[in-house]
This record gives C-alpha cells, structure tokens and sequence, in this order.
C-alpha cells in the first residue's frame, strides 16, 4: 500500500493557497446545466474522482460534455428535461451525490437506467430517497443491505417521466436526497409538493440547492425546514457560470494555523459563501483563531505564543463534513471539545465517527465516542503513528495536518483524495517548504 509521510512544519506557517472548485456546486451545476436547454460553461468546475463520475454518467446517457481541465471548464448541452438513452448501466464508484442526484434525475428519462458503485457505495443509504419516489408512482428499486438492513444501490429505475405531486422525504440521514428531489421536479408534469419529516441533517446544503436552482432561474416556495413547493418550470443555460472555491477543502487550511501558528489565505471564496461548511470559520474563531475577509479571499491566522487554543462543546449537525478537521485540531487545546450531532457521518465514505476515534487513539490521544460525535481530551504527547484512510479523502486530508505538527505521522492510501482534492498532498508540501 502507498504511504505518505507527511513534513512537520516548523515555523509559523505564510501561505496563500487555491483550492479546487466546490463538489457540492459543481455536482448540483452539472445537473442543473444537463436539464436546462442550451449550453452552459462553469468555470472554477471541480476535477475529481466524484466530478469526472457524475460527467462520465451524463455523457453516458447521451449528453455532450466538453471537460477542459487546464482552463478548469466544463460545458454542458443540456437537452430542456430530455435524457437521450433510453437504457444505461451506470457506474458511480463511491460518490454519493452521483448516486443521489442521478437517481431522482433518471425518473424523468424513459427507459430502463441501472445505477451501481464501489462496494461502500453498497453500504451507503438511499431508501428515503426510493421511498418518497415511490409514493409519487416512480418504478424505482434499490437493494437490501443484509448487515444494516438498509435500502442501498444497486438501484434499478424504468422511468415513464415524472408525475410529481406530494410525496414525504425524511431528512435525518442526508439532505442530499431532499436536493436531488428539489432539482428535479421542475420537470415534473404536474407541481411538487415535499414535505420534510424528521429533523433535516446539513440544512446549508438544502440552501445551497435553492440558490442553484434560482440563478438558473427557478425559483421556489418553502415553509423553512419543512415544506417545499417547486412548480412546472424550466432552467435557462447559462454562458458562464462561476463555481465558488469548496469550503469543505479550504477547511483544512483554514485549521493550518491552529496547529502550527502563523497564517493562511485561501482565494476565491468569502464569508457570505452559498457553502454550509464555511460556518466552519465559527468554529475556529470559538476556538481562538482569527478570521479575516479579504478582496476575494479569507485569512485565518493564530499566534500560538500570545493565545491559546480553546475547547468547545460544539452542534455540528449542519456542517459534519468539517467535524473531522475539528477533531484533528482538539488534542491541542487547553480543555476537551465535544463534538455533537454528526451520526450522519456514520454514512459517508467511511463511519467517520468510529474511524476518527480510531486513529486518535493510535496517535495516543485519550477519546469517548458515542453515537453522535466524540469528546476528545488535550494531549500533550501525541507519538508518531501510521493513519489508516479507510479510502475516506476527508480522513487523509485532516490527519495530515497533525503531520504538520507531529513527527512521524504517516498516511496510508494518500490516492484517496482524488475524490475531491487530487493535489491536497501537493498544496501542504509547498506550504513546508
């Protein structure tokens, strides 16, 4: 297996950085442009494992797209709700958006679409998602998983079109299957009506959703949390659309200084950012960062021989997607955090709450898991240890920042964050020099 080994920074870190382009813009832009009728370019598109799956579906089922990774374009000929193929077998490796957002998407087509991943995409729910397409007459079938007894992919669709009308979705696993929904039903043949039942996980991405869709120029009707009304509509092409910097990626510079002092600047993206995770620079001015708006950028810096780090006891229900980076920075505090609200994470790539815990304790640092989060004790003397990934790009990306503190940590399957950052590893390297 592949190692990486990462370089203890040993002055205060003065860095600029760029980050690649938001997944979670990028994947909702890519189906948005698909259903509109026209070409639209985005600029600042992510170029991952989980963004060339999502093209590669939709060039599968017959749309034209243009991927230009030098100028980080991509362009897409949407076809006004059409999907061409009449029958596909989609393969979407472990990306969960892929999995969601097609889903729903493939209900408009007519034909047979078949939708499968990696063995964790196997793990991963979907049946909320299943259950409230069903109740609006969709032939869709996922599969029993025989250890969690959830519904997961494979899934199986014989779409005949969307009808629309009411249907529930539950919203306590992810909100990823209330925004797959929102995006489609412009497109059904009748208004949709969606009743959110459970408390909504991740709301800022539910937002974020919304303000995709109305700079494409659907708008749509909402009880905040708990009802959301999308009528007939169409989605008008855009000939450039800008994708904000991905708020979950620049959180690991973000934390930089906390570890080693100094400060960061990550570009392309602001504190009023459409990205839920940027509540992550709360977090860290809570714990005693300081945050600072720039021109077009965001600087965190932190003087580790005037201030101190601060424990918290912290919600992070909206944005578990950062709760790792918190995890990573908490030995280093002066009291204990307490992270609360993340179960959802036990449903990503990886269970991220069990996995954290894990190798927290193999760098020798005292921690209590419990069902929804963790609460992690300072730790004065963390020993060099290996990290196991369990091929979560998350886990390598914010183990790696203890590296930068701690002599002898090594991470195991660095490829991993190709899903999201193909050159995280690169980007931190520069940074120590």
């Amino acid at each position: 297996m592949e190692l990486k080994s990462i370089k203890t920074i040993k002055k205060p870190v003065d860095a600029a950085v760029s980050v690649p382009g938001s997944k979670s813009i990028t994947n909702r832009a890519l189906l948005i442009a698909s259903l509109a009728k026209g070409k639209t370019r985005l600029n600042n598109a992510l170029f991952s494992d989980d963004s060339r799956y999502f093209a590669g579906a939709l060039t599968q089922l017959g749309f034209e797209v243009e991927m230009d990774e030098p100028n980080k374009t991509i362009s897409v000929v949407g076809l006004g709700g059409v999907i061409p193929a009449k029958n596909a077998d989609l393969f979407i490796g472990n990306a969960g958006t892929a999995a969601r957002f097609l889903s729903a998407f493939l209900t408009i087509g007519h034909g047979t679409y078949h939708l499968d991943g990696e063995p964790r995409m196997r793990e991963r729910p979907i049946g909320d998602l299943v259950d409230a397409l069903k109740k609006i007459g969709v032939e869709i079938n996922g599969t029993l998983n025989a250890e969690s007894l959830q519904i997961c992919p494979p899934v199986t669709i014989n779409a005949k079109g969307l009808d629309g009308g009411n249907t529930q979705i539950s919203g306590e696993i992810s909100s990823q299957y209330l925004s797959a929904l929102m995006m489609v039903a412009p497109y059904a043949s009748q208004t949709f009506v969606l009743d959110v039942v459970n408390e909504l996980n991740s709301k800022p991405y539910v937002d974020m959703t919304a303000r995709v869709m109305a700079d494409f120029g659907v708008k749509l009707e909402r009880d905040e949390y708990r009802q959301f009304i999308i009528r007939k509509g169409e989605y008008n092409a855009k000939d450039s659309y800008t994708i904000e910097s991905d708020a979950s990626a620049a959180s690991y510079f973000f934390a930089l200084p906390a570890l080693c002092g100094g400060h960061v600047i990550v570009k392309n993206i602001q504190k009023n950012s459409i990205q839920g995770d940027i509540q992550f620079l709360d977090v860290l001015e809570n714990i005693g960062l300081t945050v600072k708006e720039l021109n077009d950028s965001i600087e965190v810096s932190f003087d580790r021989n005037k201030s101190i780090l601060c424990g918290v006891d912290i919600n992070m229900a909206h944005i578990p997607d950062t709760a790792q980076t918190l995890a990573v920075i908490a030995p280093f505090a002066t009291t204990p955090t307490t992270i609360r609200g993340i179960a959802s994470a036990r449903m990503k790539e990886t269970d991220r709450v069990s996995a954290t815990c894990n190798e927290l304790r193999t760098l020798g640092v005292m921690v209590e898991e419990f069902e929804d989060g963790m609460k992690i004790y300072p730790c004065n003397d963390l020993r060099p240890a290996t990290i196991k990934t369990y091929k979560d790009h998350r886990m390598a990306m914010a183990f790696s920042l203890i590296g930068t503190r701690v002599d002898g940590v090594i991470i195991e399957d660095p490829a991993c964050v190709s899903k999201t950052f193909p050159n995280f590893f690169d980007v931190l390297e520069e940074i120590s020099k």
